[in-house]
C-alpha cells in the first residue's frame, strides 16, 4: 500500500489509437465502501478500480474492525463489518486521502461516535467541513474540534432535520446522506450534490434497504429506517478517466474508443471537443473520439454538475496549450487548481492567471522537461501535455496519478504512447 516513488518518462509524438476500457468511478468507490459500514455483514462491490485510494480506503476499515477483501484483478472488494465497527480514523491514513473523512457519516449514524483525523490529500485549495459539521449539528450530533480530530457524538441517535446546503458539495451531500439513512425521522437536504457518484451511492443506499426520494435531483428526502442490510453494487463507470481519455485522443489527433462508459455523464466536456474539432460518435456501451487536425482553443468554466468538471480543467488546459488561437479557462470550485500551470510552462505553454481565470495561448509545439505532479488530475494533464510534446518528458510524483487512474501507463502503451514508468532514488 505504499506509495512507490517512480515517475513517468513520455516521448512525445505518438497518435494515440485504439480501445481503452473504463472501471468504476474513484470518485464513487471510496465512498460506498464506507457506506458498508452503515449495515452488519458482508458487503460486495465490484468494478473497483485498481489504486491507491482504495488500499487506503480497505487499511482504514480494517482499522475501524471490518474483515476487508481486495481482490484488484477481479476488480471486486468484500467487506465484512462487524456488530459494532470501531469508531476512530486515525491521521496515518487519512491524512493521505481527504475522502477518508466520508466515514464521519455512517461512524456517528451506526455507533453514535466518530473522531476522524483532519484530512489531507490533494493540494487543490480549501475544502472545508463546515457543511458537514452544521448539518451533522441540526440533525442532534455535538461536533467539535480537538488534537487534529473531528469529534461528532449522538449517543441516543441522530435525527431528521431539514438543512439547506450554502454549496452543492459532494462530501457534505454525502456525509449528510449517509448520517440520515438510519436517523430518526425526515431529513430533506437542499441544494445537494446531483454527481453521477452522487446517485450512484443513493443507488447503493436503496439497495441496503434506505429510502430515498429525489435521486438525481437538488432535493433529496430521506425517510429514516432503523436498519439496513449488506448488499451487492456495481460501482457507476469512471466519467473523469473516460474524459481523460476523450481529450488524449483530440491533443494527439488520434483515434480512441472508450468502452464502459456513459456518454450523458460528459456531455459539456464531449461537447468542447466537437467544439476543438473532433468528431465523437457513440459506440455499444461508450463513445469513439476522432481527431485529424490541430484542435481549435475552447473556452472553459468549470461548475458542479451538470456543469463542465473542474477534475477535467487541466486536461482541458493542456490541449489549448498546443490548440490554434486563445481561450480563457474560469475555475470555480478550486482555487488552488492553477498550481499546475506553472510546471505546464516548463514544457513551453503559455498560461497567464489571474485569480480563478486563466489565459491559455496556443503554441504549435511543446518542449519536453522534468515536471513534478501536485495532484491526481494535474499528473494527467502534464502526461496529456508530454504526449505532444517534443523530445522527453519526465513526471515525477507519479503516485498521484496512480491515486485516480488505474493502468494508466499501460493503456497509454497499448494505445501507442512511448511511455515507461522509471524508479526515483529516495
Amino acid at each position: 500500500m505504499e506509495e512507490r516513488q517512480t515517475a513517468v518518462r513520455i516521448v512525445g509524438g505518438a497518435r494515440l489509437e485504439g480501445s481503452v476500457r473504463i472501471t468504476g468511478a474513484k470518485n464513487s468507490v471510496l465512498k460506498l465502501m464506507a457506506a458498508a459500514l452503515l449495515a452488519q455483514g458482508r458487503t460486495v462491490l465490484r468494478e473497483v478500480p485498481d489504486i491507491l485510494d482504495v488500499a487506503i480506503m480497505a487499511e482504514l476499515l480494517r482499522r475501524l474492525g471490518c474483515t476487508v477483501d481486495y481482490d484488484p484483478a477481479a476488480a471486486t472488494v468484500a467487506i465484512d463489518v462487524p456488530e459494532r465497527p470501531e469508531h476512530r480514523a486515525d491521521y496515518d491514513l487519512v491524512r493521505r486521502m481527504r475522502a477518508s473523512i466520508c466515514v464521519l457519516g455512517p461512524l456517528v449514524s451506526r455507533c453514535g461516535e466518530a473522531d476522524v483525523a483532519l484530512p489531507g490529500g490533494d493540494n487543490i485549495g480549501s475544502r472545508g467541513l463546515d457543511m458537514h459539521v452544521s448539518g451533522l449539528q441540526r440533525m442532534g450530533a455535538t461536533v467539535s474540534s480537538e488534537h487534529g480530530y473531528l469529534i461528532a457524538a449522538a449517543p441516543e441517535g441522530l435525527r431528521g432535520a431539514n438543512i439547506w446546503l450554502d454549496f452543492p458539495s459532494v462530501g457534505a451531500t454525502e456525509t449528510l446522506l449517509m448520517a440520515a439513512v438510519r436517523a430518526r425521522g425526515t431529513t430533506v437536504i437542499d441544494n445537494a450534490a446531483r454527481e453521477p457518484e452522487i446517485v450512484d451511492i443513493c443507488r447503493m443506499l436503496t439497495n441496503m434497504g434506505a429510502r430515498i426520494d429525489g435521486i438525481g435531483s437538488s432535493t433529496l428526502e430521506v425517510h429514516g429506517v432503523e436498519t439496513l442490510s449488506p448488499a451487492e453494487h456495481t460501482t457507476v463507470s469512471d466519467r473523469i478517466v473516460a474524459g481523460t481519455w476523450a481529450v488524449a485522443a483530440a491533443l494527439t489527433q488520434g483515434d480512441v474508443t472508450v468502452t464502459n462508459a456513459e456518454p450523458e455523464h460528459l456531455e459539456i466536456a464531449l461537447d468542447k471537443l466537437t467544439t476543438v474539432g473532433a468528431e465523437l460518435s457513440t459506440v455499444p456501451g461508450g463513445f469513439r473520439v476522432r481527431m485529424d487536425r490541430r484542435p481549435t482553443a475552447v473556452d472553459i468554466v468549470t461548475l458542479p454538475y451538470p456543469g463542465f468538471p473542474t477534475d477535467l480543467q487541466p486536461q482541458f488546459i493542456a490541449l489549448n496549450a498546443i490548440a490554434e488561437g486563445s481561450a480563457l479557462v474560469t475555475e470555480n470550485l478550486f482555487e488552488a487548481r492553477f498550481r499546475f500551470v506553472h510546471e505546464l510552462a516548463r514544457l513551453g505553454a503559455d498560461v497567464q492567471t489571474e485569480g480563478h481565470h486563466a489565459l491559455v495561448r496556443g503554441r504549435e509545439r511543446l518542449s519536453g522537461a522534468p515536471v513534478e505532479a501536485t495532484d491526481i488530475r494535474a499528473g494527467a494533464g502534464l502526461v496529456l501535455a508530454g504526449l505532444v510534446a517534443e523530445g522527453t518528458t519526465t513526471v515525477h510524483e507519479f503516485h498521484h496519478v496512480d491515486r485516480g487512474y488505474a493502468g494508466f501507463v499501460a493503456d497509454l502503451q497499448r494505445l501507442g504512447a512511448d511511455v515507461t514508468r522509471i524508479p526515483v532514488d529516495g
